[in-house]
């Protein structure tokens, strides 16, 4: 088992501009939690979306079911409860609502308190011209860093 658990969603940065971030509690069952701690969990191809009650639900991420979890175990792909405060849910749901913005999770962690927690930012999705800028901007900065290595 790992001491820290930090998944990531690496393809996040490249695909979105990330405009907003929150940290959100998740509602989790005994075996889902138990699979987080042993870091078999990916956010890769999930996103977030509210329901009709006005609460956030994070979908596509996939945990995978417990080693020992017997008949107790959890569904590997179910929607999960995101939890944040009344005021930030609404503003979240506004600037969905509105500007076509989407809720994409970044970073899955344990907090000192062993309580699962993830991090989510409101995004607006790249352009293609937008992507090419980004790896333009990588590329440059490698030649720099090899450039100037090989002076020092």
């Amino acid at each position: 088992m790992q001491k820290q658990i930090n998944i990531k969603n690496r393809k996040a940065k490249f695909q979105y501009e990330i405009l907003d971030k929150y940290t959100a509690g998740i509602v989790l069952q005994g075996t889902e939690i138990k699979s987080i701690r042993n870091g078999k969990a990916s956010i890769a191809e999930s996103f977030c979306e509210f329901n009709d009650k006005g609460e956030l639900f994070v979908i596509n991420m996939t945990i995978e079911e417990y080693l020992y979890g017997s008949y107790y175990n959890h569904k590997p792909k179910a929607e999960r409860k995101l939890l944040l405060n009344r005021r930030e849910l609404k503003k979240l749901e506004k600037e969905v609502k509105n500007t076509g913005l989407t809720i994409i999770p970044l970073n899955l962690f344990i907090n000192d308190n062993g309580l699962a927690k993830m991090v989510i930012a409101l995004a607006r999705g790249k352009k293609l011209y937008d992507k090419r800028d980004t790896i333009k901007d990588r590329e440059s900065k490698r030649r720099l860093d090899r450039i100037n290595k090989s002076y020092n």
